[in-house]
């Protein structure tokens, strides 16, 4: 009985539980990531530091290798000095593939004074300096390394029939730009010097005790994210008579050389309807004013480009005045903000949205501004001439409805005809007479305004209807939303109960704020021989798609026209307008 007792005490006391367990090897498994993450870590500084010694090492060969050459042959191939060294090499070493870049420059010393200066140093090469770059391609988390030297002649420098080139390279505010990429190339001379460099803390690259050269040197100054310039050659059939022509160097002498470059800016051309919807594939031009080249100009920027599927155009720009315009054959520009020419200042970002319109004959755009250019909005702007007269509202716009037929609307009442006559809306006969005192109805399709709209006046055609068919017997309801589902039709006053009955009527303002739209037309005659007919209808409306202070007629015959603008708090203006065939605008400024 006691050896069983203690059997059982000492298997209730020995093992672990599944707990335990798992909590052990969580612990475990801490301490071993731990461990393992230590490991690497002194893993990876072990071969990061024997991969430092190893490029100080063919760092160092190097730099020995050029103490061994003789002064005048410390150069770069083809660059400026010349020299026997390449520009740049691939070296394998220790299993290793270095690739190195070296740059030689002479230095005009002012110990001795300076080439130009007083007094002038005739010998301006007092020294070289070295600069070596050395970067592993098969080497991961290598910094790449760079020294730098100074070469000095064995006996004192000698006079030579060479010259200097300094390239200055600044911002638009006359500031100096750090680390611009100067890229200089002479074919003309032998050997040939290509060299690619960048400036120093002032913004400048000195090519000291350089070959002399008539018209030689091609220099191009760039930098990633900003614009670039160059030389161009005189005579060239694009550009004959450049404003800055290739380089010359004369012998003793500094030629002095600034390019101007600052980042570049970004341009979003967007192209769209009344309705917010993308216009695509819209053809503009857009010019800048710097030249390249006189008798004749040669603008710097001047392209031909398109908007994309989405009606979008995205370009980088350099600091300019840029004049953009519409060149596409099938539509017209209905609007614009902002106005062109627009100025573009360095690293900045501009929205350019157009409004776009299919081309009906002649079109006209009037664009309503105060003395300090700000768009003036609810503007009334007349057009008109002998036998015609339209009216706008600046930073309104509108749409309509003319055509019924071929089931354009939601849906009617069964007594209501959209074919006889054809696209208009009449009663529909019933045994040759119209139904009276029956209520009949259209409502129409959704009219989705893109963005949230404000909403003005609604009118319709005719303005009268038969004195037969009783009061009020055509008229309208309006129902607006933001979910494209709720409709509920009211009238001028919000009620369900009231209807707009005369043309020219204000739209209730509940209204505003609202995306879709509908509206619900209603006939009914009190002579079974008469109906109310409906010929057209329009809204009018404001929204975010809509230019500010901006109105546009099209669908008119050329000829001279009467422009006539009205607005309270300001003097009225009266324009005679010579409208051609094609589209033109008119800037209008109204005094107070």
């Amino acid at each position: 009985m006691k050896i069983e007792n203690l059997k059982l005490k000492i298997e209730k006391s020995s093992g672990f539980t599944l707990i335990e367990t798992i909590v052990a090897l969580g612990i475990f498994a801490i301490i071993a990531v731990g461990v393992y993450s230590s490991y690497l870590n002194v893993l990876d500084i072990t071969i990061a530091s024997q991969l430092n010694s190893t490029a100080l090492a063919v760092m160092g060969n190097e730099l020995e290798s050029i103490r061994n050459v003789d002064f005048q042959d410390v150069g770069t191939v083809g660059g400026a000095p010349a020299g026997i060294l390449p520009a740049e090499k691939n070296i394998n070493f220790s299993g290793y593939d270095f690739v190195l870049k070296t740059t030689v420059r002479n230095i005009d010393d002012p110990f001795d004074g300076v080439l130009g200066g007083s007094p002038n140093d005739s010998a301006p090469a007092d020294y070289k300096l070295v600069e070596l770059t050395l970067d592993c391609l098969n080497c991961t988390r290598f910094i790449p390394i760079t020294t730098t030297t100074y070469v000095a002649p064995a006996n004192l420098e000698s006079t030579t029939k060479n010259g200097s080139l300094f390239i200055n390279v600044i911002d638009a505010s006359g500031h100096p730009v750090t680390q611009a990429n100067v890229l200089v190339i002479n074919n003309l001379v032998n050997p040939a010097i290509s060299i690619n460099d960048t400036t120093n803390n002032a913004g400048q690259l000195q090519l000291v005790d350089i070959a002399t050269s008539s018209l030689g040197y091609q220099i191009t100054v760039a930098k990633p994210g900003y614009s670039s310039e160059k030389t161009y050659k005189i005579g060239d059939s694009q550009n004959p008579n450049p404003i800055k022509p290739h380089s010359t160097v004369v012998s003793q002498q500094i030629t002095l050389v600034t390019f101007g470059i600052d980042k570049l800016s970004s341009q979003n051309l967007v192209t769209r309807n009344k309705f917010c919807q993308a216009v695509s594939d819209i053809d503009f031009s857009q010019q800048g004013t710097k030249l390249i080249g006189v008798d004749p100009d040669v603008l710097k920027y001047s392209v031909i480009s398109s908007t994309d599927s989405g009606g979008v155009k995205i370009s980088d720009l350099e600091w300019d005045i840029y004049t953009i315009q519409n060149i596409d054959p099938a539509y017209d520009l209905a609007g614009t903000t902002p106005l062109s020419p627009i100025t573009v200042n360095p690293g900045s970002n501009y929205a350019i949205n157009w409004l776009i319109e299919p081309r009906n004959q002649s079109s006209f755009l009037a664009i309503v501004q105060a003395d300090g250019g700000q768009f003036i909005d609810d503007a009334v702007v007349i057009l008109s001439k002998t036998g015609f007269s339209e009216t706008k509202v600046s930073g309104h716009n509108y749409f309509d409805q003319t055509d019924w037929s071929g089931g354009e609307f939601f849906q009617k009442s069964q007594n209501v005809d959209e074919n006889n006559p054809l696209g208009d809306l009449t009663l529909a006969q019933i045994g040759g007479k119209y139904a009276t005192n029956s209520l009949e109805w259209l409502e129409s399709k959704t009219y989705d305004m893109g963005e949230v709209a404000n909403f003005y006046m609604l009118r319709w055609n005719p303005q009268g209807q038969p004195l037969q068919t009783g009061t009020d017997s055509l008229k309208f309801q309006i129902a607006t939303n933001n979910d494209n589902s709720t409709w509920n039709y009211l009238g001028p006053d919000g009620s369900p109960a009231t209807y707009y009955t005369n043309t020219d009527s204000a739209i209730y303002t509940g209204h505003n704020g609202s995306r879709y739209l509908r509206y619900k037309v209603f006939l009914i005659t009190e002579d079974p021989s008469f109906t109310p007919r409906l010929e057209d209808v329009e809204m009018e409306f404001s929204s975010l798609c809509i230019p500010d202070g901006q109105s546009f007629f099209s669908g008119f015959e050329a000829g001279i026209y009467t422009l006539t603008v009205h607005r309270n708090g300001y003097q009225d203006y009266t324009a005679q307008i010579n409208i051609g065939s094609g589209w033109q605008e008119h800037r209008i400024v109204l005094t107070p």
